[in-house]
């Protein structure tokens, strides 16, 4: 019987995702909500150190933990979740947040830029701005019609701000026997037309798509960004809460 990477433990896992992803690879995001401290701190151990939570409050209680706080002193959080303007002035204080994967609106754009710039930073908090590729009314995320004009937005309102990428969530379940994902698709025209009308060079637009069910056909059709979570095992085998996205 093959034991599971949960067993063999975190860095057999990453080693096991690393050798799926090829050369040139993209850069790889562990999606870390719902685990515990000490799984963050193994899979740093072993090199990893982009992680991404969900919930704001969540990201709070891991960023404050003693053991990661001595532990992990270059890690980077992203947050990868829906945020709630509400919740803006919390998420900036996270020691250590690095990205915010999810703005969509304007408004969330103007209130994350203030709320930086009283934080005090030197450097600006980098962003992706989400799209609804599929239009599915489960999910947040700009219409693709929307791209440009959130970009001229950030780039003229929110100087504390740093644009750097795309990311769709995508369609579960695409059979590749049909094509290509159409909203991995859509996402890579987006950039196209985005960096043609606003004369910005290609490879200053990452895009993030890809999971851990799809990432390596993501990686084929032009993702330079990826999140994984369940296909490391050891995040969805050791854990007994249920992921709640």
């Amino acid at each position: 019987m093959r034991a599971s990477a949960a067993e063999l433990g975190v860095g057999f896992a990453l080693r096991a995702v690393n050798e799926r992803v090829p050369q040139a690879a993209p850069r790889l995001g562990a999606v870390s909500k719902t685990r515990p401290a000490d799984m963050v701190i193994e899979a740093y151990g072993h090199g990893q150190r982009t992680f991404g939570d969900n919930y704001v409050q969540e990201l709070l209680e891991k960023t404050s933990n003693p053991k990661i706080l001595s532990s992990c002193p270059e890690i980077k959080w992203h947050f990868i979740g829906h945020l709630q303007k509400q919740n803006v002035n919390k998420l900036m204080a996270v020691p250590n947040l690095f990205m915010l994967q999810t703005v969509d609106l304007a408004k969330l754009a103007d209130k994350v830029n203030s709320s930086w710039q009283k934080k005090g930073s030197t450097e600006k908090l980098t962003v992706m701005i989400q799209i609804n590729t599929d239009g599915e009314d489960s999910k947040h995320g700009l219409p693709p019609s929307g791209t440009i004009a959130m970009v001229e937005h950030i780039k003229a309102n929110c100087p504390s701000l740093e644009f750097v990428r795309l990311m769709t969530i995508g369609s579960f379940g695409h059979d590749l026997n049909q094509g290509p994902n159409p909203d991995f698709q859509v996402l890579v025209s987006l950039r196209e037309e985005l960096c043609k009308k606003l004369s910005i060079p290609a490879d200053q637009v990452e895009l993030n798509m890809g999971v851990s069910m799809d990432f390596q056909h993501a990686i084929e059709v032009g993702s330079t960004n990826v999140r994984i979570g369940s296909t490391m095992g050891l995040l969805k085998e050791t854990c007994p809460r249920q992921d709640r996205s």
